[in-house]
């Protein structure tokens, strides 16, 4: 009897050993620096929002976090390598529209974002604006209606690739305008600019962040700003719906951090706590809100909600809007 109630003490002794360990982990969580994953090129909004965020992260958790570009594959390669990660905290996902909208653009997807990750926070929401190279003999959004419905098919419009907010803000304008025009997707937010200047397409729905400079430098022309009302970055800026005749026409992308699935909470909310401190930051917001963005921070609740809400309504759309789909 005694040597039973030795054993089933030490196995008593075993398992409360086992069940605190995570949590004292945790507890010490972060001891070395954290990936922040961005599953795109450079120069888009989801490296700008990284590299402006990072650095204030880096400071309330105590350990550096780095950014770490992985574009191309309409950001599923680089999602898939967070999915596929350790859950421990140290390789996180900042990313946008497109993980909730992949799903309607891709017939077969190698995760399944809702069930394989963990939301951490929201960081922003961002309107994306309609420009054109200054060359294209247009003077505002219902011009470039008009020139495309007088030459169906002609023109061209570039995104940061399938599922980008470029891409999705895009089809969304075609649909509702009535007007059939060619996708050029790139494997990132800088290139497809960059192309937009030199000619080689015709007009881009860029996101804010990416598209202020080259506005401000009169290298491109703004013609709307997709959300539901004007910028404050760019305030004489009319919104798509007054400049192109379509009202109700309002469409928004956003920016969040999420985790591998499995990852322990306490670590969730230590990377949330961060990401809130960041962005209450007068120094982030203010960077922020100069290019357009709107800060916005929560619980990991809050983004968990958001983004099944968001792919609901992608997927609603879907029923109504032809994007077009990749094998």
């Amino acid at each position: 009897m005694k040597a039973r109630l030795v054993v089933a003490a030490l196995g008593a002794v075993a398992t409360c050993s086992f069940a605190a360990a995570p949590l004292a982990w945790a507890q010490e969580f972060p001891s070395r620096p954290i990936r922040l994953i961005v599953p795109y090129g450079t120069g888009g909004v989801t490296d700008i929002t990284a590299r402006l965020v990072a650095p204030f992260m880096s400071e309330a958790l105590g350990q550096q976090v780095v950014v770490e570009n992985r574009g191309g594959g309409a950001s599923i390669p680089g999602t898939e390598a967070v999915v596929k990660a350790d859950p421990d905290g140290y390789t996180l996902l900042l990313t946008s529209t497109a993980l909730a909208a992949n799903p309607i653009l891709f017939k077969k997807m190698p995760f399944d974002a809702g069930k394989d990750l963990a939301p951490v926070s929201l960081l922003s929401t961002v309107p994306t604006v309609l420009v054109v190279n200054p060359a294209l003999p247009v003077g505002s959004a219902k011009d470039l209606v008009a020139m495309a419905k007088a030459k169906p098919g002609a023109l061209n419009y570039g995104s940061a690739g399938y599922g980008s907010d470029n891409h999705l803000n895009a089809a969304m304008f075609n649909a509702a305008a009535g007007i059939e025009a060619q996708h050029v997707p790139y494997k990132g937010g800088g290139a497809v600019m960059t192309d937009l200047v030199g000619g080689q397409i015709s007009y881009v729905f860029a996101v804010l962040p990416t598209a202020l400079p080259f506005v401000s430098s009169g290298r491109l022309k703004a013609l709307g700003v997709s959300g539901p009302e004007r910028s404050g970055a760019l305030p004489d800026v009319p919104t798509v719906a007054e400049a192109a005749g379509l009202p109700g026409f309002a469409v928004q992308g956003w920016v969040g951090i999420f985790a591998p699935r499995d990852t322990p909470r306490p670590v969730i909310d230590k990377l949330n706590a961060a990401a809130s401190q960041a962005l209450k930051n007068p120094e982030l917001i203010g960077k922020l809100k100069a290019m357009g963005e709107d800060p916005k921070g929560g619980a990991p609740e809050a983004l968990g909600g958001y983004f099944k809400e968001e792919t609901e309504r992608w997927s609603q759309l879907a029923a109504k809007v032809k994007f077009d789909v990749a094998q």
